[in-house]
């Protein structure tokens, strides 16, 4: 069963490790950041399992 995480500051260090780590996983992803550009690439990981904010 997957869960849905919020999770802040995705641009960079533990942030964004630990999105890579909960997608690949198979958990849900909110994930933030100032600049929504730098998280980009977390939609081609799994585009159906983030939301980008």
């Amino acid at each position: 069963m997957s869960k849905v995480w919020f999770i802040t500051g995705t641009s960079t260090g533990f942030g964004r490790e630990f999105v890579q780590q909960l997608l690949n996983a198979g958990d849900k992803v909110v994930a933030t950041a100032r600049n929504i550009k730098s998280i980009q690439d977390f939609k081609e990981l799994a585009p159906d399992r983030v939301h980008i904010v």
